[in-house]
């Protein structure tokens, strides 16, 4: 069944299994993001964590790696807790189908319970903030969805703008929040300051599990991530009205931080530890100023450590990542079968495909990078033939080691944007990029000796599910 909170959905993993409450009291640094740091090491059940005892706050209340495996990415899926990444990938994609799905207005929010508002608000009553890297330039919030429309047409539904940005508190009523340009909201805050307003938004925090995942998914501009939240869902996503900006919210936050991102306004952000593994450094940031904070009596803060891959957010990005760019790809070219972006929010993305004809997959290649995830995110593309499946990576690298010839399958492509938090580039937002062809050459290309491929035996899949049923019944039986 869907969720319409975080707690219901830490019920559920704690019935599963998948939740480890921490009893003993605990330090707020180091101790709370290295644990989140450590239970990634986990593997693809590792549970969620929940802290209710942290030194120096009185009823602190916070909730890490949500969805930190996937197992977890399953359970706020409503899928099996042993459902397999590509097989997530599948059903995302499916569901996929039935967007868009409306959402539902529902009165009474959780988080109406407790207000703050003008001089009166203070961050710092309301969470447990805490570093999460020891080079980290201050305190963030990693895991909230900013919710903000376009100035230009605010009555466009799909046009507004629900994502994940990380946001340093700068002080009691203060923000820096980071739009990458090629974000929606940084469209937003341009036209904002070219009609020389100020854009208001809302920030949510501790959020249902479902919000978390479209907020994190590269939807076209006009795509509404609450009508994805209710195709994902199999009913609509509850919203609610923020009071202050009169922003659509979700209706099960904990807390909901309203405000306005100032005009022209700029100040220094960062250094951050960012889910590249490596700190981003101090840039000129636009600030926000809170107006009203309103939240839940005893909020939980839901957190998020990101660090060297992998962690938390290259679970909660993986499958809707894939997903998007399967769509956008199979549209035009029928022959794509699979795209693998789970690594490192698809600054290297694997692709399989048929070919009609030679230099096919370098064309679909050189596609990926034009698409609205792969202008900022794909540094590099890797093509391979439909029969390899882009998740396994031992078949990757086969295709890679046996199908790649240096000399005419490597395309680079100059000058490119990416995003300034990708570490590589002499230069911070421009690269060249890959495209590696590493699928079998058909003609007119004609190069190597692929007459001969080994494939898997008619009988391989069958024995595969006999042997696992022998070894089930042989594991029941000592």
């Amino acid at each position: 069944m869907p969720y319409d909170d975080l707690r219901a959905f830490l019920d559920t993993l704690d019935t599963e299994g998948q939740l480890l409450r921490v009893t003993e009291e605990v330090l707020p640094e180091p101790d709370l993001a290295a644990a989140a740091n450590a239970v990634t090491r986990w593997g693809d059940h590792a549970p969620a964590l929940y802290f209710d005892r942290v030194t120096g706050f009185t009823d602190a209340r916070v909730a890490m790696n949500v969805h930190g495996s996937w197992a977890n990415h399953a359970l706020a899926l409503d899928l099996p807790k042993d459902t397999g990444a590509r097989e997530q990938v599948d059903e995302f994609i499916r569901r996929w189908e039935r967007f868009p799905v409306a959402p539902v207005l529902r009165d009474d929010p959780p988080w109406a319970q407790n207000t703050m508002e003008g001089d009166d608000v203070d961050i710092f009553r309301v969470l447990p903030l805490f570093r999460l890297n020891d080079g980290d330039g201050g305190f963030y919030i990693d895991k909230a969805a900013v919710v903000s429309k376009d100035p230009d047409d605010p009555d466009d539904s799909g046009k507004q703008n629900v994502g994940i940005y990380r946001i340093e508190v700068k002080g009691r009523r203060k923000l820096a929040l980071q739009p990458v340009p090629v974000h929606d909201i940084a469209q937003h805050l341009r036209k904002a300051e070219e009609r020389d307003e100020d854009l208001p938004v809302a920030i949510a925090v501790g959020n249902d599990p479902v919000i978390s995942i479209v907020a994190s998914t590269p939807l076209k501009y006009d795509e509404n991530e609450y009508e994805l939240a209710g195709a994902l869902r199999g009913s609509p996503a509850p919203v609610a009205t923020a009071p202050l900006t009169g922003l659509p919210v979700p209706w099960g936050s904990e807390v909901v931080i309203e405000g306005v991102i100032e005009r022209g306004k700029r100040e220094i952000e960062g250094p951050f530890g960012e889910f590249t593994g490596h700190y981003s450094g101090g840039r000129r940031m636009p600030v926000l100023r809170i107006d009203r904070i309103s939240y839940r009596t005893d909020p939980i803060f839901e957190h998020l450590y990101l660090g060297m891959p992998w962690t938390e957010i290259d679970y909660l990005i993986g499958p809707n990542t894939c997903a998007p760019l399967y769509q956008q790809l199979k549209s035009e070219f029928p022959e794509v079968q699979a795209v693998n972006a789970t690594y490192t929010h698809g600054l290297v993305i694997i692709v399989s495909t048929e070919k009609r004809y030679g230099g096919f997959a370098k064309a679909v290649g050189t596609r990926v990078l034009s698409l609205p995830h792969g202008l900022g995110y794909a540094a590099t593309v890797i093509m391979v033939d439909e029969d390899v499946d882009p998740f396994n990576l031992p078949q990757v690298m086969w295709a890679l080691s046996t199908k790649m010839n240096p000399a005419a399958d490597l395309v680079r492509v100059a000058g490119q944007p990416v995003m300034e938090l990708a570490p590589q580039p002499e230069h911070p937002g421009i690269m060249d990029k890959l495209v590696i062809d590493a699928t079998t050459p058909v003609a007119p290309d004609r190069r190597g000796n692929y007459g001969n491929q080994v494939h898997d035996l008619p009988e391989t899949r069958e024995w595969l599910a006999k042997l696992q049923r022998i070894a089930a019944d042989t594991n029941a039986q000592s």
